[in-house]
């Protein structure tokens, strides 16, 4: 009814650790900036609605920080 195997548990393919590793950078450097840009966004979204930046202050201030996050997470 029930088989028991005997041999190694892994059976599948061999892992490609490259690509896993590749993968996983790109994952952490997307989710980096990522983070880096929602929180731009919402200190840029504070400027201009309750700073009285108005539109394009909020708009300057996400350009500037953005570049400045950029520059920092490299």
């Amino acid at each position: 009814m029930a088989e028991h195997p005997t041999g190694p548990v892994e059976t599948g393919a061999p892992m490609d650790y490259k690509e896993h590793e590749k993968t996983y950078n790109l994952f952490i450097t997307g989710a980096k900036y990522g983070t880096m840009i929602l929180a731009t966004l919402l200190l840029a979204m504070t400027a201009g609605f309750f700073g009285g930046g108005g539109f394009l202050g909020g708009l300057l201030v996400f350009i500037l920080l953005t570049i400045i996050g950029v520059f920092l997470l490299r």
